[in-house]
């Protein structure tokens, strides 16, 4: 059982964190390079207020989660998307692959999710719990894709040595722990339902909370500008390296270039 007054408190935190967050990013300039993510923290903001003032069991209250969620799912596939152009700046063709790749399995990952929870919807079923129904489907589909897209970025700043700048190398490890803890507690929901619903979601808040203030602290305009590298190598297995991964991003790009071609003359 979870104390009422731990949940109130991270609450707040969660919300003040927020609010003083956009600030932060906007003040210091810092939301033209992060757009996607400085809105997330405007709409984190009305978020966090709206569920202290209505009761869990109201239909008021599962017409706006239905609503919320929606958004925060859309959010999420942006800021993954916008975690990808800030990594692969350089590489475009390599962005336009993942890019493709991610909407690919979402749509896969969500109709797959879809069709396990239809045998579980009766004729009977009130039309909100229908449309929660689905609604966590596409929750499911859309964050197992994603998990995937942010595992295989880390996996790509861990094994090659691209220079990035501090806020973007902060923002991506942060993001990776926010975004998996997400994952985590859907997880747990579907395999053991309503049981420890109240413990892991205090342990997602406290997660989300840390997330929230390890950004506000870190993020800093100085952090924009310093470049490094995660991957510490010798000289000239770097070079071998980001030779490999420029050839492979030019054959992305002439791959590219030649349907776009292609694709124009056959409108003309």
């Amino acid at each position: 059982m979870t104390s009422p007054v731990l949940t109130w408190f991270l609450k707040a935190v969660l919300l003040l964190a927020s609010a003083f967050m956009a600030y932060k990013l906007y003040r210091t300039g810092l939301y033209r390079r992060y757009p996607v993510f400085f809105a997330y923290f405007i709409f984190r903001i009305p978020n966090s207020i709206w569920p202290l003032l209505l009761s869990t069991s109201s239909a008021e209250y599962q017409k706006l989660w239905i609503c919320t969620d929606v958004v925060v799912l859309t959010f999420y596939i942006l800021l993954v998307k916008e975690l990808y152009r800030l990594v692969l700046d350089k590489y475009r063709g390599l962005y336009t692959l993942g890019r493709w790749a991610m909407y690919v399995a979402m749509v896969i990952a969500v109709t797959i999710s879809a069709l396990s929870l239809i045998p579980k919807i009766k004729p009977a079923t009130p039309q909100t719990s229908k449309v929660m129904t689905y609604v966590i489907a596409a929750d499911r589909g859309v964050n197992t894709a994603l998990v995937i897209f942010v595992v295989l970025l880390l996996l790509f700043l861990s094994r090659y040595p691209v220079r990035l700048s501090r806020n973007v190398r902060i923002y991506a490890v942060i993001y990776s722990v926010f975004f998996l803890s997400n994952t985590f507690v859907l997880l747990m929901r579907t395999l053991f339902g309503r049981h420890m619903i109240d413990e892991v979601n205090v342990a997602l808040m406290a997660v989300t909370a840390i997330c929230v203030v390890a950004w506000l602290i870190l993020l800093t305009p100085q952090g924009a500008e310093v470049r490094t590298q995660a991957v510490t190598i010798e000289p000239h297995y770097e070079h071998r390296l980001l030779t490999q991964l420029d050839s492979f991003n030019a054959a992305l790009l002439k791959v590219g270039t030649r349907q776009a071609t292609q694709a124009i003359s056959h409108k003309s």
